[in-house]
């Protein structure tokens, strides 16, 4: 099983960082048994299992430290006497495979040998599930991305022990990796932080009964991890583990892309060049977590602003009118042109001039004759021919410069795959919208 084998990597990397050789069980008993459980408040609430099970007058909150110990033994009998499963065993199928089938994860019909000291490293491999917006949990199989989060166990602790942070939730491991994760290997990451400082980087929710830690945004995350790795292909796996388990699967995450569309936004934008480094914007990108799946793998195609999509299907422009436009219009610029297969310098002039000339064109008439022919045939247009109709209708009213220009246009849309056009018109149609504006 995957949390397994993430179990494995980890607690190879950290005997070898601290030079002792813990065993999953004793790693499981000495520090993560003592970290996640031996406490009023949990760090991890895993359905079914021993820690959870309470017998008539027990509370989580109210166990004695031999209550507690009493349940570390439970686990222990069930792990030499019972066969793995997913009450004990994470990762692994329910008991009765057919009568709990929405409670198992990775469910096969072949039959493995499962070592004992497998079943403490998969709890070790799920603690470190690395939970995003929209309800999944992230592995990756990496011993410096294990090592890092597993640093960020220890705040999680000291903050649900601290006192005045008695509002605190618990059991949200995989939610505050996630923001752990990504303030540790993003930009922004000081290590002289508390509990305000990672307030003030939107890690929590605060209100007057409780605190909680917020998920955050997976191209945050990825983001992040393009700090770490520019250019580094990881295998990672998604899931959900709860009531009803969801098993994505393995998706690689290309992380170049993100430090590609960090370029294209430097060259675009040169004075706002360090806006790139807020979560604010940076959360802009990345279509819904299980879309991006669906694409078969996370890169450039699953960073697509999430509401881009209505701007490129129907014949709809931003409106400049809002206070947040000009950055929304700055995060689906930089991601057109990062997916345009051109020379992206090229791109972000080319298209600024046609708008200008575009521009012209309309304002050198009056009627709304011009004004249509724009917005409806070529803005407007779902496929190259409609559009190279409107440039056709275009000609009688410019000049024999811009005639040149336009039928260079047409030359490269009727080489452009329509994918290419589609980003290339909707790249246009941004641009002569601001210069309107």
């Amino acid at each position: 099983m995957i949390t397994t084998l993430v179990g494995k990597t980890f607690l190879k990397a950290y005997n070898e960082k601290y030079n002792i050789s813990h065993s999953a069980k004793s790693f499981f008993t000495e520090v993560y048994f003592e970290l996640f459980f031996n406490h009023p408040k949990y760090m991890q609430w895993i359905t079914n299992s021993p820690f959870v099970q309470m017998k008539t007058g027990q509370k989580p909150e109210k166990l004695s430290p031999e209550d507690r110990k009493a349940k570390l033994e439970e686990l222990f009998s069930k792990v030499e006497n019972e066969s793995p499963d997913a009450s004990f065993a994470l990762g692994y199928p329910a008991a009765e495979g057919k009568e709990y089938a929405s409670t198992s994860g990775l469910v096969s019909d072949v039959n493995t040998a499962t070592d004992k000291e497998d079943v403490y490293y998969s709890w070790i491999g799920s603690g470190l599930g690395i939970g995003v917006a929209g309800g999944y949990n992230i592995l990756i199989n990496d011993p410096i991305i294990t090592m890092e989060t597993f640093e960020g166990w220890i705040y999680y602790r000291k903050y649900l022990n601290e006192p005045t942070l008695d509002r605190l939730r618990g059991n949200q491991i995989n939610t505050w990796n996630g923001q752990w994760l990504t303030y540790k290997l993003g930009q922004d990451y000081r290590e002289d932080f508390d509990f305000a400082r990672l307030h003030a980087e939107d890690f929590f929710t605060v209100s007057s009964n409780l605190i909680e830690a917020n998920t955050v945004n997976w191209s945050n995350l990825f983001f992040s991890l393009s700090q770490l790795y520019p250019s580094k292909t990881l295998n990672t796996y998604i899931y959900s583990f709860g009531q009803t388990n969801k098993t994505i699967g393995f998706i690689p995450m290309y992380l170049k892309a993100g430090n590609e569309l960090k370029e294209v936004f430097k060259q675009i934008f040169k004075k706002e060049s360090t806006s790139f480094k807020t979560k604010e914007f940076q959360a802009l990108f990345g279509m819904h977590i299980k879309r991006a799946c669906e694409l078969g793998n996370i890169g450039l195609h699953a960073l697509r602003p999430e509401n881009l999509r209505k701007h490129m299907d129907e014949n709809k422009n931003i409106s400049f009118k809002k206070e947040g436009d000009i950055i929304i219009y700055q995060s689906y610029k930089t991601w057109l042109i990062a997916m345009l297969s051109k020379n992206k310098e090229e791109i972000l002039d080319y298209t600024s001039e046609l708008a200008l000339l575009i521009q012209r064109y309309r304002a050198g008439a009056k009627g709304t004759d011009r004004k249509n022919i724009i917005e409806n045939d070529l803005f407007g247009a779902k496929t190259k021919r409609v559009f190279l109709e409107g440039l056709t209708k275009m000609l009688p009213g410019i000049g024999n410069n811009e005639t040149i220009a336009i039928k260079k246009l047409r030359d490269d849309v009727h080489l452009m795959t329509n994918e290419e056009f589609t980003y290339f018109n909707t790249l246009l149609k941004f641009d002569y919208a601001i210069l309107e504006k």
